[in-house]
């Protein structure tokens, strides 16, 4: 790992509400953007989180980088992983995504964002989802995915829109995520949505 971390941009940061730009093959096999791509993943590593996008560090470019380790895995119980459709996924990069929605069934879970630190809130995401995009090589890739690798490509992908998940939440449950650990983080959704006077999700 180089160490070479990359600010972090918080919610109300203009780069974070503004709509990425698509980048061209020869600007992706370019040294400035493989060495954004490698200082990406090592700003993600040391954070630590699960997906990170090009805005998320002020630049307004359509680059996103995911990656979710078994190690951030092993302190969440087999049932939550399995409810939650979460297994590893290894270190993948996504360029000039396009998003379908194959099954809109809506999923809901508490979700996160290093970008709004310190806070969690319910947000409904599509179950299934299809994804095209460039990798970093700028070869062409297409990717279909369920549980929590499509929540993730939802979520990486409105950063690319200008789109937060504070857009997309159940605001009655947004919460610190000093609270969420505390009194929710072990509790099943749908006894959280009854506690908080929200509607039963449909998962």
């Amino acid at each position: 790992m180089t160490e070479t971390l990359l600010k972090l941009r918080q919610a109300g940061e203009a780069v974070l509400r503004t709509p990425a730009r698509p980048l061209t093959t020869p600007e992706i096999r370019s040294p400035e953007i493989q060495r954004l791509i490698a200082a990406m993943r090592d700003t993600l590593r040391d954070a630590p989180g699960v997906g990170l996008a090009a805005p998320q560090v002020g630049f307004g470019l359509q680059l996103a980088i995911i990656e979710d380790r078994a190690e951030y895995q092993q302190a969440i119980p087999a049932a939550q992983l399995a409810e939650r459709g979460r297994v590893p996924v290894p270190f993948q990069v996504v360029i000039n995504p396009v998003l379908s929605v194959v099954d809109p069934t809506p999923q809901v879970f508490f979700e996160g964002c290093l970008s709004v630190s310190g806070f969690t809130a319910l947000v409904p995401r599509a179950a299934k989802v299809r994804v095209e995009a460039l990798d970093e090589n700028g070869e062409p890739r297409a990717v279909e995915a369920e549980g929590w690798l499509a929540r993730i490509l939802q979520h990486e992908t409105d950063h690319l829109l200008g789109r937060l998940y504070v857009d997309a939440m159940l605001p009655r449950s947004f919460m610190t995520s000093a609270n969420h650990a505390r009194h929710w983080k072990d509790r099943p959704v749908c006894e959280v949505c009854a506690a908080l006077g929200l509607p039963l999700p449909a998962n």
